[in-house]
């Protein structure tokens, strides 16, 4: 039976990774900040173990690394990600949201792919995904604004490109899951959670040698840097 662990699954794109992968006799570890909000992952099944953890607290992740440390993990998906100060301006910079924005998105994904190289490393499958977005890429930036999450996502594709690069025994790749109706996406975006998550596990299945180190939406397609 395969393993994955998720990050941020108690809802949106987590959840739904969480609630396919079970479906299809996969055995999910999911990571929820609360626990009081992780009842519906709970309900997935036997299969599905939930630990507490805030991706923001670095010390917390290797410490459940090494909780964990006896695992073989097929695939590990850092998902969970905020959206930041949406109005920060040039004149108006939060220091504090903006801080905070990289620390969930951009460094946590790479503290989490540290603390669990080596179960990654001795699993079947040995794959690592960070759920970026295409926000995050410079050459597809054509309207500029959301300064805090695009810098952090593309901090993340940088920091996630480098880790494939000095870990080639590990197929670590970026996806963007298209604009999904989600709480961050909010109720006018085009993707539903489904048809995201389904897209994005057949990107995954379909991953390689040589795609290790890519940027890829959700239908395979290569995003530019």
């Amino acid at each position: 039976m395969p393993t994955v662990l998720i990050s941020g699954a108690n809802r949106g794109l987590g959840f739904e990774f969480a609630r396919q992968y079970a479906s299809d006799g996969w055995r999910v570890i999911a990571t929820s900040r609360s626990l009081d909000r992780a009842g519906a992952l709970r309900n997935l099944g036997a299969g599905v173990t939930v630990y507490k953890l805030d991706v923001a607290d670095l010390a917390a992740v290797s410490a459940l690394g090494r909780a964990l440390a006896g695992e073989s993990i097929d695939l590990l998906i850092a998902n969970a990600g905020i959206a930041g100060p949406r109005g920060m301006t040039a004149e108006a910079i939060d220091e504090a949201g903006w801080a905070e924005t990289f620390r969930v998105n951009a460094m946590a994904p790479l503290a989490l792919a540290g603390a669990f190289k080596a179960q990654v490393t001795r699993s079947g499958e040995r794959k690592m995904v960070a759920i970026t977005s295409r926000l995050g890429s410079i050459g597809a930036n054509s309207d500029g604004g959301m300064y805090a999450y695009r810098s952090s996502k593309a901090a993340l594709n940088a920091a996630w490109r480098s880790f494939a690069l000095d870990h080639p025994e590990i197929v670590a790749a970026l996806l963007h899951p298209g604009w999904v109706r989600t709480d961050m996406g909010g109720a006018g975006a085009p993707l539903g959670v489904g048809d995201s998550i389904a897209g994005m596990r057949r990107v995954i299945a379909g991953l390689g040698r040589a795609e290790s180190g890519g940027f890829f939406g959700y239908d395979g397609a290569p995003i530019p840097w």
